[in-house]
């Protein structure tokens, strides 16, 4: 795994998925959203135009593949993504799955209500589940960029 430490909030709130080449994929302790949270492995970054140019492409093409695979594949009515960093200053980007009868549809998810844990069988499924969609994308660096 990465060796860049998470913010403690970061830590505490998710679990861990998988590695991408650019970023760490963490599923958000939250069972109402199908919500994950991607984290650059770069060090004392709070902003994406921070990253490299290179990486910024990279972070996008990692956030666009995961995005449409989790619509598809929690069949999703609309996708969620964002960069807030008023809490949590390390640069982390947000993809969650909406649907129209969620707890928090039309709103966004932030401030609504409680979190609801994951039992531990609920979140080995979802993290199963995402594992699944996310081996079959395509996010190598495109070296030709």
């Amino acid at each position: 795994m990465n060796d860049i430490a998470l913010d403690e909030r970061l830590e505490a709130d998710t679990y861990p998925v998988t590695e991408l080449p650019l970023c760490r994929v963490l599923l958000m302790d939250d069972a109402r959203f199908t919500w994950v949270v991607l984290v650059p492995h770069q060090p004392h970054i709070s902003e994406v135009f921070e990253l490299t140019l290179d990486d910024q492409r990279q972070l996008w093409r990692e956030a666009s593949a995961l995005a449409d695979a989790m619509k598809k594949g929690f069949n999703g009515d609309k996708m969620n993504i964002a960069t807030l960093g008023n809490v949590v200053s390390q640069l982390h980007l947000h993809i969650i799955v909406r649907h129209h009868d969620d707890a928090a549809w039309p709103s966004p998810v932030w401030g609504i209500g409680k979190p609801t844990p994951y039992s531990l069988d609920d979140q080995a499924e979802v993290r199963d589940k995402l594992l699944a969609l996310i081996e079959g994308l395509d996010v190598a660096p495109d070296n030709n960029a």
